[in-house]
């Protein structure tokens, strides 16, 4: 398996460590000397630099102005500021450089996305952003190989499930440091709970409800150093879960019983904060409560990768939602997860691609996860488990994509499994039709430990599962045109910070053969 070639800049190391003292709220700013009118109270890039979806030609920067940024406005006065951009093929910014002016306005609490177009193919290359006299630390990021390329080997790593209170981002600090060239993070970037006492670390104040809430809550993240190391270190694909909201909710309706005008309002407010945050193209731009956050990224022949939304638009949580027994309605037919629109969008996709691998960003667990073995089964109504007819109509869309059925890579957990998808799932008989990757959490959840007495009965209820694991950490990907490896990389504590980090166990998938195999 080929290797990523860094050798244009510091290694990665080195490249952290810089990041890090770079990293804090207490940043000192460098002077540029262009005599811009701008000045802040404070250094303004206090919560860093980010890039994302790399395409061939181009990708997107981001950055926020927030000098205070965990006051309402970000310590920004209510007025459009001029920020410059610069990306070259160095560190020292002195080849193949491009830059560009973009307007920071309030109304988008002074965060910028520049779409950079003109780009080589597969290349890295280094960003910043420059206002008044202040320049912000440096990121690292690289586009995608083209797409009649196809490359030797694709290195990437997707996580999810990052609760500030529960535990440090020490696993995003060693997902920095991998020789992999993206991040897909599946969901719950941010959680909306208040204030819990006797934890590693405190959210600020109550259930975050308005816009500003929000904001704030994204700003309090995004101080943290290793959460800015990684975005520094690595373009990101993203996707939300439930959190970025409210825990579980489908559609226009939260788990309370809120008037669905009420939920909108609030999720209107969620979906803009989300946006003004993450490293998204325009197109992502919510449009009140509503927000077009599913799409399809190509890495040229040896992977297309279809990033589904599946909270937007699905209906409501069948049975009462909770842990239970099925009912009728999680048989329901016209019960959906991602939407019909979505679905039509996905059986398309995966109908018209040529690539080698097709892998599907998932929030929730596809596979079916029965809690208890023998005649007490019962399922989690949030995820696939309680939507069977949706759910079949996707294993039947994947069981047409041969000879290589798609990888379905997925979040939510907290804990980490890995299974076959069969139509007919604790059947052997069954056609495998696809493998799912399913990785734990960053850091919610706390400590954890390898084996868990409900893991266990996990695995004796569910043959289709292979594995099991309660850490936290992340799943990083290794693909090449012969096989998929997923290692499942652990840390030992998150609930203070320096744990170091371990590879638990890999399995792979070979071409032309579905099924899983441990490595």
């Amino acid at each position: 398996m080929a290797d990523l070639n860094f050798a244009r800049g510091p290694d990665r190391r080195e490249f952290l460590t810089r990041c890090a003292a770079l990293g804090g709220a207490t940043l000192v700013g460098v002077k540029r000397g262009r005599g811009r009118s701008v000045r802040f109270r404070a250094y303004p890039f206090t919560l860093g630099v980010a890039s994302g979806d790399p395409a061939p030609q181009g990708l997107v920067l981001w950055t926020r102005l927030a000098p205070e940024p965990l006051t309402p406005s970000g310590g920004m006065l209510p007025q459009n500021v001029t920020v410059r951009w610069e990306i070259a093929q160095d560190e020292r910014f002195s080849r193949g450089l491009l830059r560009g002016d973009v307007t920071a306005v309030p109304s988008l609490a002074h965060a910028v996305h520049v779409e950079v177009n003109g780009l080589q193919p597969d290349r890295e290359y280094w960003y910043r952003f420059i206002a008044g006299d202040e320049s912000s630390p440096a990121g690292r990021t690289r586009t995608a190989p083209l797409g009649t390329d196809l490359p030797e080997a694709l290195r990437f790593a997707f996580a999810s499930c990052q609760h500030y209170e529960q535990g440090f981002f020490t696993a995003l600090r060693h997902l920095a440091a991998e020789d992999i060239r993206f991040v897909v993070h599946l969901g719950d970037y941010i959680y909306e709970s208040g204030a819990t006492p006797d934890r590693p670390r405190r959210h600020e104040g109550d259930e975050i409800m308005t816009l500003d809430e929000y904001r704030q809550r994204y700003a309090l993240y995004k101080l943290d150093a290793d959460l800015q190391a990684a975005h520094a270190a690595l373009p990101w694909i993203v996707t939300w879960d439930d959190h970025e909201v409210d825990n579980n909710y489908a559609g226009d309706r939260d788990e309370n019983g809120t008037p669905p005008p009420e939920f909108l309002r609030r999720r209107a407010a969620a979906y803009q904060a989300y946006y003004e945050h993450m490293p998204v193209r325009r197109g992502a731009r919510p449009d009140g409560p509503n927000a077009r956050l599913y799409r399809r990224l190509r890495f040229g022949r040896l992977l297309d990768l279809h990033v589904l939304d599946g909270r937007q638009y699905r209906t409501d949580q069948p049975c009462g939602d909770g842990r239970k027994p099925r009912c009728a309605d999680a048989f329901d037919a016209r019960a959906t997860l991602l939407g019909r629109a979505q679905e039509a969008w996905l059986e398309q996709g995966l109908g018209q691609s040529n690539a080698r691998w097709n892998a599907i960003a998932n929030q929730v667990p596809l596979s079916q996860i029965d809690n208890e073995p023998g005649e007490n089964a019962s399922y989690s109504m949030d995820r696939w488990d309680g939507y069977v007819a949706a759910r079949s109509r996707l294993l039947q869309r994947l069981r047409a994509r041969r000879p290589n059925p798609p990888i379905v890579i997925t979040g939510d957990t907290h804990f980490s499994l890995a299974g076959e998808l069969r139509p007919e799932f604790g059947n052997p008989a069954s056609p495998v039709v696809g493998v799912e990757f399913i990785g734990t959490s960053l850091s919610s959840g706390g400590d954890g430990q390898d084996m868990a007495d409900f893991g266990q009965r996990f695995l004796d209820a569910n043959p289709d599962l292979r594995f099991f694991n309660n850490q936290r950490g992340y799943v990083r990907c290794v693909v090449t045109p012969r096989e998929w490896q997923a290692d499942y990389r652990v840390v030992d504590f998150v609930t203070r910070p320096g744990s170091p980090i371990t590879t638990r166990a890999s399995f792979t998938v070979l071409d032309g053969r579905p099924g899983l195999q441990r490595a």
